[in-house]
């Protein structure tokens, strides 16, 4: 087994941990993109547009519109360790906790900040 150690900000995650983490976000990834296109095709396919009720067309927007947002976060992860970032939290750049990053990988807050910004809202 390959032992080696992560070199840059993200010196805090073991390789295994950070090629674990990426191979979620590409899993991920792939689930988002394939939810879009099935919510695209469930509407274009739902003709005409008016059998669908108010709640149906809604329902299906947030949807759509949560799905992008997380696939945005998520391609955002994988652009932060293609440039050897991942893993710092953006506002107190400290390392974001691995246990928290194993739940939600694309997290770019640590726990603390995160709650802190969820307060302010």
């Amino acid at each position: 087994m390959n032992h080696q150690t992560v070199k840059g900000p993200s010196a805090h995650l073991s390789f295994e941990d950070l090629t674990a983490l990426q191979e979620n976000l590409h899993e991920q990834l792939l689930f988002r993109r394939e939810q879009l296109r099935r919510i695209a095709a469930a509407s274009q396919a739902q003709e005409p547009p008016g059998r669908r009720s108010p709640g149906q067309v809604e329902v299906q927007v947030k949807l759509a519109a949560s799905a992008r947002m997380v696939l945005t976060d998520v391609q955002a992860a994988l652009q932060r360790i293609a440039e050897g970032r991942y893993g710092i939290c953006h506002l107190c750049r400290r390392p974001i906790d691995r246990d928290r990053l194993a739940i939600v990988p694309q997290a770019r807050y640590c726990a603390r900040c995160q709650q802190v910004r969820e307060a302010g809202r």
